[in-house]
This record gives C-alpha cells, structure tokens and sequence, in this order.
C-alpha cells in the first residue's frame, strides 16, 4: 500500500516520496525576473529537508503576467541561468524541482493592485474587486500570443533543467479568470458554457505540452471551487480535469478560491481534501492534495487511503523546512539524510 514516504512515478520522474513544497510567491526576484542567492538558500534548504518535490514560487511567463514586481520570470532566455543553478543545487540534494508558469490576468502586479506599468487584461473588462484596475479585454489575437509566451516559457522551463511543469490555472489568475463564470462574461467561443470557458486553458495545456519533453511530467493546479454563488464548482473542474487528463497532462494540485475576495467557510486541516479524492475518483487521474495539512498523520491518512497521490505543503514547509524528516521518523520509516546533517538522526 502507498504511503507518505513511498515513491510516486510519473512518466519519467520518479520522485523519492510523496511530499511537496507548494508553490508559494516569495517576492524576492529582481525585477528583471532572475532568482537570486536567496532563492538558492530557501529551495535548497527544503531540498535537504527531505521533500521529494518542490514547486516553485509562480514564474511568469511575460512581464505584464507577473502576480508582484519581483515575482520571477521564463519570459526571457537570460533568465534561463539563475534557474538553472537553483535546478541543479535542489537535484544534488535528491529532490525533484518543478516550475509552476503562470500568467497573472487582471490580478497583475503592483503595490495598488493592479495598476502596474501595463493595463492588465483578462478574459472580460471585469475587476477583481472594486478598488482593482479595469483590465482590457483579450482579443483572439492577443491570447494567441500569450499562448505562444507559454510555449517558448516551456522551452526555456526545459532548458534551466526543471523535472517537471505545473501550469497555474487557480487562485483567480489568467487560466481561471477564463474558467470561471464569474469572470469570464465573453459572447464568442471562449466564453458561455464550460465547454467554451475552458478553451484558452486547453490551449495553454497543449502548447505547453507539445513543447515539453514527453518524458517529463505536466502538473496543473487548479481552484476546485470558488466557493461563491454561481462559480465553479468540484463537478465543473472533474469535467476540466478530463480534458486536461486527455492532453498529456499527469496530476492535478487541487486548491481553491481565489475568484473573489472572500475567504473560504471556516476552513480547517485537510479541508481542501475532498476535492483531491473526489477528481482522483472521477477524473481517473493522480491528485495533490494542500490546504491546512500540518501533521505527518494525516498527510500519511490521505495517501494511504487513496485519497491523492502527493500532499503539498506550504506554510508548514516555510515553519519546519526538515519537516519530511521528521515525519520519517514519526511514521515508522527510512529515509536518508544529508551526510552532514546524520549526527542528529538518533
């Protein structure tokens, strides 16, 4: 039986256990998007932690797309060498590292939300909450380009050395201010049904996946709810999920919210769970679980009992970055340690 601290392959990866750093912004790139020495420090340190995967923060894949100013970037082939020095320092600690693209839509960076040296666009004219800029609707042509920002971002995601990509498509961002009703108001065929809303992301998937290599895994995150009257919801992302599943890629990291500014219900440990089984089950393909999960026992309850394949970590990871090692150890379980660090095994 599959447990936390089994592997997990997908396609050509395998990975040494099922923990993962989730991506989380860190906002310490220089503005011109490279990674710096601190982002050596913070990878790395989770690296040696004992994480099988992590994530990076979202990493843009044109300017405009950025979530902050010093978010990073793949929008440029000189950003290509910090990278890759990340990629290689996390890899000698026997991690896995993936890349999470991401294009930020009318959630676009600046300290006065959204008014940042472009107009942000989007889907549809529509704000993310009252104070927010108006972005500027996207014409065909224009995501034809943004499409194309992902595909040559894929390229250069290969070309820095990253074992996987995950393809941000959650927390009220590009790809799912098109998924969801809520922001997404279009009359042509990138808007009305779900069948429409899901059409630029499906490009984005596709493009991504054709320039990636097929040896490497494609991740997507997702929002499985927006947790508001008349957005998606579990049922509409099963449907996403297949198609996703249908073009190349291999797990869903299943988060939520982020379509209004409201925070979820009463959010408690593991609460974003349900979602990971329930698209597990009904997609048929491999879910990441995140959310509220801080104890080795219930990140051990969730893999074992089949309820996701992966539990991705991120505040908890920030708290403790050798988490999975002590975990190992409550659990019952070998796990190898950094040689320097062995002394302090027993």
């Amino acid at each position: 039986m599959p447990h936390l601290l089994s592997p997990l392959t997908l396609r050509g990866l395998t990975l040494r256990n099922r923990i993962v750093m989730s991506p989380m912004c860190m906002y310490s790139a220089g503005g011109d998007g490279r990674a710096t020495d601190w982002h050596l420090g913070h990878y790395v340190a989770r690296a040696a932690g004992g994480a099988g995967l992590l994530i990076t923060e979202a990493t843009a894949v044109e300017p405009r797309g950025r979530i902050s100013a010093n978010d990073l970037g793949l929008w440029d082939d000189a950003q290509i060498e910090s990278l890759a020095r990340l990629v290689r320092l996390v890899r000698a600690e026997g991690a896995a590292i993936g890349v999470q693209l991401a294009h930020a839509g009318r959630k676009a960076w600046s300290a006065d939300r959204g008014h940042g040296p472009e107009q942000p666009v989007a889907p549809s004219a529509l704000p993310f909450a009252a104070e927010w800029n108006t972005p500027a609707e996207l014409t065909p042509a224009e995501m034809d380009k943004i499409v194309a920002a992902w595909r040559s971002a894929a390229q250069r995601a290969d070309a820095a050395g990253f074992d996987a990509i995950e393809i941000h498509a959650a927390h009220g961002y590009l790809n799912h201010q098109f998924l969801s009703p809520l922001s997404n108001r279009r009359g042509d065929e990138y808007g009305g049904p779900l069948q429409n809303r899901m059409r630029f992301p499906l490009r984005v998937v596709e493009a991504v996946r054709d320039a990636w290599p097929q040896d490497k895994p494609l991740l997507v995150r997702i929002s499985a709810t927006d947790w508001a009257d008349g957005g998606l919801t579990p049922d509409d992302q099963v449907l996403v999920a297949r198609e996703l599943k249908a073009r190349g890629v291999d797990l869903i990291d299943c988060s939520s919210g982020g379509s209004v500014p409201t925070p979820p219900p009463d959010p408690g440990p593991g609460y974003q769970v349900p979602f990971a089984a329930q698209i597990r089950c009904e997609a048929d393909i491999p879910t990441a679980a995140v959310g509220l999960i801080t104890t080795p026992e219930l990140a051990d309850e969730i893999v074992r009992n089949g309820r996701a394949d992966l539990v991705a970590l991120g505040r908890e990871l920030l708290r403790h970055p050798h988490w999975p090692l002590d975990a190992a150890r409550l659990l019952g379980h070998e796990i190898d340690w950094p040689r320097q660090y062995r002394r302090a095994r027993l």
